[in-house]
């Protein structure tokens, strides 16, 4: 591929630079991918995006450099914010009032994930601070690869609504945990009581800035329609403002962003959805984010020794992220049978571990790389296993409006939700 764009360049100078071309192109190709896997296999399109950028990785594509830095960081960052703005959003801190048995579910899977896995690698005999870095990262589910799974199969239910919560409360854990465990990463210190100060600066300067995030939109939508073409401008442009100051002042931005959803919530508990044209905004980021995480994940050194702590950690955080959910189910509202596809449900992992990971990597040059080594092939895995792992979830729990496509061709297939 390198040869090929060396060629290229020789006699196409376009104004915009040769990246912008590459990077129009690869989305084009990555929206057609998606659209014909969702037609014709039933699938999210979010694999079709992450298969397109994993072949883009693998040829040499230059578009993404890791680690990643500059604009590329920014726009993954602004992707993210935006999907977990969007999530907390969904988020009233009212229904743990009446279901406490909500949170000690989350506290749960996301305790055992932390545990289980930094046990299963240091059996294997990573490095502690490795270890406990890639453990905090395994925690985080993926909300933006649940989201477009559940927008691709028109699913509503318990299972998908618990699984939305859950992920995005176990995405709140981790982005608070592994920034300070990367402010912690340069003296080489392991242990989770040795994060708590670098824990409480995290979450109080991103409770800071969400919440001014939240109190301006709260006026916005006060003298602003909600679905005006201008409220929608407003909303981008100040998470996009939230996402930077958060960042520069030393807090987290993803983080900023996702309390600035629950709190924004609060103040306006009327349901309110996103304008159509934020709508469009919005899906063309998580569009790039996905290209992105799999260009960037499909990079990483794909050796022989690494398959296996690889695999060991994807093995270890879908069962614990079952039993998690099952030991926290007592009282919590739902089957035994829901809170396993609920498990199943949170597997995906996505743009808010590669967020981690290049934190990581900036903090430690030594550590960092060989967190890389293990999460980004990882991440690349569960981005598009995952997806299909909760499509499976949420056909085989019935929420699914829409047939799967591949039985709804056949001559005795039944809708989903009659199987």
């Amino acid at each position: 591929m390198n040869e090929i764009l060396a060629i290229w360049a020789e006699w196409i100078k376009p104004s915009a630079g040769l990246p912008t071309v590459q990077w129009s192109i690869l989305l084009a190709i990555a929206a057609a991918a998606g659209h014909l896997i969702n037609r014709y296999t039933g699938l999210p399109k979010v694999i079709g995006y992450s298969i397109v950028g994993a072949f883009a990785g693998l040829a040499g594509f230059t578009g993404a450099v890791w680690p990643l830095q500059g604009i590329g960081l920014f726009l993954l960052e602004l992707g993210v914010a935006v999907v977990l703005f969007e999530a907390g959003g969904r988020i009233p801190l009212r229904w743990f009032r009446h279901n406490p048995m909500v949170l000690v579910q989350s506290v749960a899977e996301s305790a055992l994930t932390y545990f289980l896995v930094h046990w299963v690698l240091i059996r294997l005999g990573v490095n502690i601070v490795v270890a406990e870095s890639l453990a905090l990262l395994a925690m985080a589910a993926s909300p933006a690869v649940l989201s477009r799974v559940a927008m691709d199969t028109h699913a509503a239910g318990p299972v998908t609504e618990r699984a939305l919560v859950l992920s995005t409360l176990s995405t709140l854990y981790a982005l608070t945990l592994c920034s300070a465990r990367a402010g912690m990463m340069p003296r080489g210190e392991a242990g989770l009581s040795s994060t708590l100060y670098p824990v409480l600066v995290v979450l109080g300067l991103s409770v800071v800035v969400g919440a001014v995030l939240a109190l301006t939109l709260r006026i916005a939508l006060r003298v602003m329609s909600p679905t005006s073409e201008n409220t929608a401008i407003l909303l981008l442009a100040l998470i996009a403002a939230g996402a930077a100051l958060a960042a520069h002042f030393g807090g987290s931005a993803p983080l900023a962003a996702l309390l600035g959803g629950m709190l924004l919530k609060q103040l306006n508990p009327r349901p309110w959805s996103w304008p159509r044209q934020m709508g469009t905004a919005s899906s063309m980021l998580t569009m790039l984010m996905f290209v992105l995480v799999s260009v960037v994940a499909a990079q990483a050194d794909w050796r022989r020794p690494v398959a296996t702590l690889v695999a060991a950690l994807i093995l270890a955080r879908i069962v614990a992220k079952i039993f998690g959910v099952a030991l926290g189910n007592v009282g919590s509202g739902t089957s035994w049978k829901q809170a396993l596809w609920v498990g199943c449900a949170m597997s995906p992992m996505s743009s808010v571990a590669l967020l981690l990971v290049s934190q990581y990597v900036a903090a430690s040059a030594t550590f960092g790389r060989q967190i890389a080594g293990v999460a980004l092939p990882a991440i690349l895995l569960m981005e598009v296993l995952g997806a299909m792992l909760a499509t499976v979830a949420i056909y085989r729990a019935g929420e699914s409006s829409k047939p799967w496509a591949p039985l709804s061709r056949g001559p005795s297939s039944v809708p989903a939700h009659e199987s």
